[in-house]
């Protein structure tokens, strides 16, 4: 796979973006409803030979019109840009969005912006897509300006899964509740943290179980309490299984820092990571206070019991539906 092209300002792809298929939004956490528009962007571009593409913004939009109800981000625009790239995207501009950008009309968005600047000859939204100052335009207005300035607009459905209507405000409450296994099933993966490994207290190490301590610039951080997870090393690649617990550690008198303690079900062989991400699959339980550091040590053994009981069992299905796909089955026929 060819390494995506990234664009910081409008000057900086003008004349080299088009001829382009977009999608705009700000695609955080690049969920199910995200992927789908992506994927068809690919299958515009790839019919036209276009550009697979994405305008999105720095900072969020909301932080400038309306600071007051700007939302936690799940994921950095490098993150996203990662995961576009992994469903086929070749170029994204991440425009940084200004007072000056707020202010212009819907009209000027689409004239100067996506024609002049970008030279799109198609565009791929979600059915809520709204643009330009006060949000003033639509799907209804973009279909129409298409017409007139020589591109097509496609309107994409939104997803929704077990009933649940997929969006990045539905998936924000999901993690921060500790509802990661739904989470992990609106997303297509786990949900993810990354960043630095960073010296703990050294009291785990010493009274219960060495650890790796995540230091992490996410705003949206599963609720307390302790998790089935996997862990990658950025840097080289290597996995874990793990248990994961995110809290303030009261068995130790407490912290007002919250921490993210990983233990490797298996032994780390070679040089400790220095930065990692963390997936979440499953929540086995709440943090709480024990006796003894000892009473900690035990529990912590039974919650790797049972993340050990979980992965294989996972194994077992992901062979089991692999087994179906190559037999011609369904992956619904297969939960049934």
């Amino acid at each position: 796979m060819a390494a995506i092209r990234v664009y910081r300002s409008l000057q900086e792809a003008s004349g080299a973006f088009g001829p382009s298929v977009l999608t705009i939004g700000n695609f955080d956490g690049v969920h199910a409803g995200h992927r789908r528009i992506l994927e068809r962007v690919r299958q515009i571009a790839e019919e036209h030979q276009w550009k697979p593409s994405v305008l999105t913004f720095d900072p969020h939009p909301t932080r400038i019109v309306a600071p007051e109800r700007a939302p936690r981000l799940m994921t950095a625009p490098e993150q996203r840009v990662a995961m576009m790239s992994e469903e086929g995207i070749e170029q994204v501009l991440i425009l940084p969005f200004t007072a000056e950008v707020a202010r212009l009309t819907a009209e000027q968005f689409v004239e100067h912006v996506l024609v002049e600047k970008l030279g799109i000859r198609a565009i791929v939204v979600g059915e809520n897509f709204r643009f330009g100052n006060k949000k003033a335009g639509d799907t209804r207005m973009l279909e129409s300006m298409g017409k007139r300035l020589g591109f097509t607009a496609e309107v994409v459905g939104a997803v929704s899964c077990r009933g649940t209507r997929v969006s990045s405000s539905t998936l924000r409450q999901m993690v921060e509740s500790g509802n990661v296994s739904h989470a992990r099933r609106i997303l297509g993966r786990p949900y993810a943290l990354e960043g630095e490994v960073v010296s703990g207290h050294g009291i785990g190490a010493k009274k219960t179980v060495p650890t790796l301590n995540l230091a992490t610039l996410s705003e949206v951080i599963p609720k307390t309490g302790v998790y089935i997870t996997r862990t990658t090393d950025l840097d080289d690649a290597r996995t874990w299984e793990s248990v994961t617990n995110i809290g303030y550690r009261p068995t130790f008198g407490g912290d007002d820092h919250l921490s993210i303690e990983t233990f490797l079900l298996d032994a780390l062989a070679g040089e400790a990571p220095r930065r990692i991400r963390v997936g979440f699959f499953r929540r086995l339980r709440d943090e709480r206070k024990f006796e003894t550091p000892e009473a900690l040590k035990t529990q912590i053994m039974r919650d790797v019991a049972r993340a050990r009981a979980w992965f294989r069992r996972l194994k077992k299905w992901t062979r089991q539906t692999d087994s179906d796909y190559a037999k011609g089955k369904s992956h619904e026929i297969v939960r049934r």
